[in-house]
């Protein structure tokens, strides 16, 4: 988990994409995260999608682990 962690820079993620990110953690779809964010779904996933590639994580969960990690969420 610690080597998780280490993978990101704080400031390499969009505010925009600080936010979803925020979402994730709470657990919420794509759907519900459009409907708050004030976006579409397909929006939201391209944000995840590059969450996911910035802090080079394979699934929404490990995404959500390393920020949880790096005290981003």
């Amino acid at each position: 988990a610690t080597a998780l962690a280490t993978r990101i820079e704080d400031d390499s993620l969009s505010e925009r994409e600080r936010d979803v990110l925020a979402y994730l953690g709470r657990g919420l779809s794509n759907k519900a995260i459009g409907r708050l964010a004030g976006i579409t779904e397909g929006t939201v996933k391209t944000h995840v999608k590059s969450i996911l590639g910035k802090l080079r994580a394979r699934t929404r969960t490990e995404a959500i682990l390393i920020a949880f990690r790096k005290g981003l969420i």
